[in-house]
């Protein structure tokens, strides 16, 4: 029986994604229709399906966007590639990469140019992957055996960076093999997993220790969402990743008295507040908010929307 829920601080939207769901709202309320965006804008359902609802239309190629026409680029990056083709076809484009994704692109292209062998530590297929491999040759390697198995052009110039939302363990882990393997291995003068993915996960951790199985609010097609689940899930807590309250199976609770609940970097806290009402149906009463870190990042506004315009008519 339910008696007590732990939330988890900080949980929920990071500097990035607030950003990155500002410039579409504002782009939707300035730039005539439709507005288009390239990828989902965030990696949440939720949010995707309120945007798609005010007539924003979502794309996975750029052939699907008219020529001339506003199209966002996503929170997790492209290729220059991408913008190649943006520029091919005259789109008027509003960039709401996060800046700590840009700055991973920008150690890409820097450690290119002094010709080293540049290693990206990150999951196949994910966008900020692709995005961050088309600035440079690298190799990525997702897994300790994929370091085993690596070989590259220059062994004693090796320099190694990351996807911004991967588990601080895994990362540490393949980093640790990467060194073994090419001792001259260099790494970025600060680590390329973002602020908000580092507190989110040590909140996991130190929650893991009062909680007897934890709630992660965020969609399946989440990064950091699913590196919150393991994580707990490797401190010994069953841990299961909901987009919502509809989505909780009461037998999970079955044995829980105390139940965490935390919520990834692209979901917003309405979907929160849904889940704890949800457990307080089952029979919580005591709500406790844990202890964290206080999180005062701000990322400015691309320059095209820093100042208010007449919003034109379609022509």
């Amino acid at each position: 029986m339910i008696k007590k829920v732990v939330l988890a601080k900080p949980r929920g939207f990071c500097a990035g994604v607030v950003r990155a769901i500002d410039i579409v709202e504002r782009a939707i309320d300035w730039f005539p229709e439709p507005i288009y965006v390239f990828h989902e804008i965030v990696h949440n359902q939720y949010v995707v399906e309120t945007l798609s609802k005010r007539g924003v239309i979502f794309v996975n190629s750029l052939e699907e966007v008219p020529d001339h026409n506003v199209c966002v680029f996503s929170a997790h990056g492209v290729s220059p590639y991408i913008h190649e083709v943006a520029a091919r076809k005259n789109l008027q484009v509003i960039d709401a990469t996060c800046p700590l994704v840009t700055k991973v692109h920008l150690e890409a292209v820097r450690y290119a140019r002094e010709k080293k062998s540049i290693v990206l530590i990150g999951h196949p297929g994910h966008e900020e992957v692709e995005g961050t491999m088309g600035e440079a040759p690298m190799h990525l390697v997702s897994t300790v055996a994929d370091v085993e198995n690596l070989t590259v052009e220059n062994p004693d110039n090796v320099v190694c960076i990351t996807q911004t939302t991967l588990s601080m363990d895994d990362v540490a882990e393949i980093s640790d093999a990467l060194k073994k393997k090419f001792p001259n291995l260099k790494s970025p003068p600060k680590d390329d997993i973002c602020y908000a993915t580092q507190n989110r996960q040590n909140a996991v951790k130190e929650m893991s220790q009062q909680v007897d199985v934890l709630l992660v609010v965020g969609s399946q097609n989440s990064s950091n969402s699913q590196r919150l689940r393991e994580v707990s899930k490797v401190a010994g807590v069953p841990a299961y990743l909901i987009d919502d309250d509809t989505q909780i199976h009461s037998e999970w609770l079955a044995d829980a008295e105390v139940v965490g609940v935390t919520a990834g970097a692209s979901a917003p806290e309405e979907l929160v507040k849904r889940v704890l009402e949800k457990l307080r149906e089952l029979g919580a009463s005591e709500f406790v908010e844990q202890p964290g870190e206080d999180e005062n990042v701000h990322f400015a506004l691309p320059p095209e929307l820093l100042q208010p315009v007449v919003k034109l008519s379609a022509s």
